[in-house]
């Protein structure tokens, strides 16, 4: 228990509120018998290429490292179709908002909590993906790494959030499903929350979440 009043929720975007596979899903008939894996690995380069640009102190937006991820995934898995690129692209600007994502968005603005999203997304990803969810009434604002230009877990990242609103780390709980974003978030001084839907092994045991939970539905009766 933190003896500072939380002024703010922040949620990662990709994966936490939206389901990075849904895209796939649209389209699994098409891709047949390998698009799990297809999406697995388009998911996975994705964020490794955010990861070594951003040591390599370079940066392209998320855009544009989602289009060369998948040019890399049918590369690597050549039973799909290369014809599914562009709708599969459209379709990553309209993922599907997880199923528990609006409740407990509208339990917490109810509760007077000022909402956000910090995501790696570039701003006009962001937009999509908030239109199409119809969760952007719910939002106080959406940070994207993109005026940072560096990529999560950099601490300049996280600092969007305590500049942009104007107020102390402590006083932010942050809301990844990502461990490495939680850990990210936890250095940066936020109190983090991992929704761990997959049931993952813990890991960088140095910052460890504040709490951990299946799911977003129990997150506004979380005592913080």
């Amino acid at each position: 228990m933190i003896n500072v009043k939380a002024q703010a929720y922040v949620f990662d975007a990709y994966g936490t509120l939206f389901d990075v596979h849904a895209a796939i899903a649209r389209y699994r008939a098409e891709a047949g018998a390998e698009a799990e894996r297809f999406s697995e690995i388009w998911r996975a380069k994705q964020l490794e290429y955010t990861w070594t640009m951003t040591l390599a102190g370079d940066y392209a937006d998320f855009w544009t490292l989602t289009e060369r991820a998948l040019d890399y995934t049918f590369a690597r898995v050549t039973s799909v179709d290369r014809k599914l690129r562009q709708k599969l692209l459209e379709a990553y600007l309209r993922l599907d908002a997880f199923a528990d994502a609006r409740a407990a968005l509208t339990a917490l603005k109810s509760q007077g909590a000022r909402l956000a999203i910090l995501s790696n997304g570039s701003p006009p990803m962001l937009d999509a993906a908030v239109a199409a969810s119809g969760l952007g009434p719910l939002l106080d604002a959406v940070f994207s790494v993109d005026a940072a230009r560096t990529y999560k877990p950099r601490s300049d990242v996280y600092a969007l959030v305590t500049d942009g609103f104007g107020i102390d780390a402590r006083e932010v709980v942050f809301v990844s499903s990502n461990r490495w974003d939680i850990m990210g978030a936890a250095a940066a001084g936020f109190r983090p929350v991992w929704i761990n839907r997959a049931r993952l092994p813990d890991e960088y045991s140095e910052h460890p979440p504040a709490a951990v939970l299946a799911d977003l539905a129990s997150l506004p009766s979380l005592a913080l």
